[in-house]
């Protein structure tokens, strides 16, 4: 039995990475802001959904974002909640810490 594919959100995607054969790989949908916070409360898969306006700090990255500027990708048919800075350095919702963790672990 093949695995599940999530169903595909009713956003535009553009195609991020192919293979060698020209396949796409990776997608990011395009999703409005008005439809952010939806989709946000729909992917987050942890307690506590962080508001659009909070601050988090991506720990591949090194760097603090605003959830607004999350992306949600869609690779292997699954859907997933990363950072902005997913593409350069591969931070997804799970790698996302309060944006007061850097401070904390350095004192």
């Amino acid at each position: 039995m093949p695995p599940k594919s999530d169903p595909l959100l009713p956003y535009s995607r553009e195609v991020k990475k192919t293979d060698k054969h020209g396949r796409a790989v990776s997608e990011e949908y395009d999703i409005p802001l008005n439809a952010k916070k939806k989709v946000l409360e729909m992917l987050y898969p942890f307690n506590g959904c962080p508001k659009l306006t909070e601050t988090r700090f991506d720990l591949h990255a090194g760097k603090k974002f605003v959830v607004a500027d999350f992306k949600v990708v869609r690779e292997n048919d699954t859907d997933y909640l990363v950072s902005p800075y997913y593409y350069e350095s591969g931070g997804t919702v799970i790698d996302c810490m309060p944006a007061n963790f850097e401070d904390e672990k350095n004192a």
